[in-house]
């Protein structure tokens, strides 16, 4: 290439890179404006699960770093709608946030015949946070060790077993619909407010089975109060590599991942959107903070918002499908 292109070449970039550095510049300039009042992070489950410990990981990092109060709110019920309906109609400011669900973003569309909100047009996409497989627990006085053994039992009582979930339209219900479909067995099931509520169930007897985020019940599957016979990932989780994958014991391809995000109000000024991108990251990508989620079952990776988009999109489809499949249709 003759050398006056090249240096052209080197201009035009230099002067791009310039224009670039201006407008960060700018950014951060706007961004020393907020926030000037307290942040709510809004859980549409309630406490003790895996959405409100990823709420509770920013909050505590961000009140450190910002100089404001960052509140965890808890808003359950129908399936996370009622807390996901809140943010999309508040001001999009930055200061009212919403930890985004696989079942909010991907099944409920499909599943709710009436929503109040657009579960992906409402909403300003921010950056995913963590991923958790599901895990099938059973009462461990039905009786059953692995997976096999619990298909023969259903298959031999159609309709009697039951299995809960912290809501309908959930990942975690969404599990239930697919083994029952790959699986070929009637089993009822039993929706929940969150996990707080069907734990006991499952202790008690009351239902026969449950699927859950692995973070939420690793600590009670160590102690040996439930029996766990897989994990809904197509790999074992590096948190618990003892217990087998539902695809490696017959229901191959068997795949529902349970994954979280950082969600804000349609058309939050893209300087704020940058900036909470950011703050994730940077909590996220604490040594502490990630052997903590670690930990707990949880798999932190934050991304770009377009990442997030494609990602929403992609589970919608495949979610859809399954929602159709199922039968299951909510007002």
């Amino acid at each position: 290439m003759p050398f006056f292109q090249v240096l052209k070449s080197f201009f035009i970039a230099a002067v791009l890179w310039a224009f670039a550095l201006s407008a960060q510049a700018q950014t951060v300039q706007k961004n020393t404006a907020w926030p000037k009042q307290a942040i709510r992070i809004v859980v549409t489950f309630t406490p003790g699960g895996a959405p409100d410990i990823l709420a509770r990981v920013l909050a505590e990092s961000w009140q450190q770093t910002l100089g404001v109060p960052v509140l965890v709110e808890n808003r359950p019920g129908y399936g996370g709608n009622i807390g996901a309906d809140l943010v999309a109609k508040s001001e999009p400011d930055g200061y009212t946030l919403l930890i985004g669900t696989v079942g909010i973003h991907a099944i409920n569309g499909a599943l709710y015949e009436k929503m109040s909100f657009d579960p992906v047009k409402d909403f300003t996409p921010i950056s995913f946070l963590a991923s958790t497989p599901n895990v099938l627990i059973v009462n461990k006085k039905l009786g059953v060790t692995n997976l096999h053994e619990l298909i023969e039992l259903a298959k031999a009582k159609p309709g009697q077993l039951t299995f809960g979930s912290s809501g309908v339209g959930t990942s975690l219900h969404m599990s239930g619909e697919l083994f029952k479909e790959m699986a070929g067995v009637q089993i009822r099931h039993i929706p929940y407010k969150g996990r707080a509520q069907s734990l006991p169930d499952l202790l008690s007897g009351r239902i026969s089975m449950l699927f859950d985020n692995l973070s939420s019940s690793l600590a009670l599957i160590k102690a040996g109060e439930v029996q766990a016979l897989g994990v809904t990932t197509l790999k074992r989780s590096q948190a618990a590599p003892e217990i087998p994958t539902l695809a490696d014991q017959g229901l191959t391809g068997f795949e529902a991942i349970s994954w979280f995000s950082l969600m804000a109000p349609a058309n939050l000024p893209p300087d704020i959107q940058k900036r909470l991108n950011q703050m994730v990251y940077q909590t996220l990508s604490k040594p502490k903070v990630k052997s903590r989620l670690l930990a707990s079952g949880l798999d932190p990776a934050p991304g770009s918002p377009k990442d997030l988009s494609r990602l929403i999109a992609t589970e919608a489809s495949k979610w859809g499908k399954v929602v159709q499949q199922s039968g299951a249709k909510l007002e």
